[in-house]
């Protein structure tokens, strides 16, 4: 049985967030969030709260054991871009890309 959560247009770097991502891919629920927990990137705050949204749904499902759950994929994928501009010297501007992130935390009973 698989339970997911997904968070769409996140204001992080996807390529950020692939880092982060990695470390928690085929874990047990309860190491993976102990672990974003004691990471210090702004990342791993966003994807504690999709993990833990994750285990939410998961308890909704009728007889699925939820201490038994492993994180079977950590998606990051890229969202839109903002596109802003920044005043430089001789009235030159330069493009700023903000990028976005959709995050999926796919769960799988072990």
């Amino acid at each position: 049985m698989q339970a997911q959560a997904t968070a769409k247009f996140i204001r992080v770097s996807p390529r950020k967030t692939r880092l982060v991502a990695r470390n928690v891919n085929g874990l047990p629920v309860e190491d993976a969030l102990n672990i974003l927990k004691l990471t210090p990137q702004k990342a791993a705050g966003i994807i504690y709260k999709v993990l833990h949204s994750a285990v939410a749904n998961a308890e909704q499902m009728p007889g699925v054991d939820v201490d038994a759950m492993v994180v079977k994929q950590v998606i990051v994928n890229e969202g839109p871009t903002w596109k802003r501009f920044m005043p430089r010297a001789q009235g030159r501007a330069t493009s700023i890309k903000k990028r976005t992130s959709h995050i999926t935390v796919i769960l799988e009973e072990n």
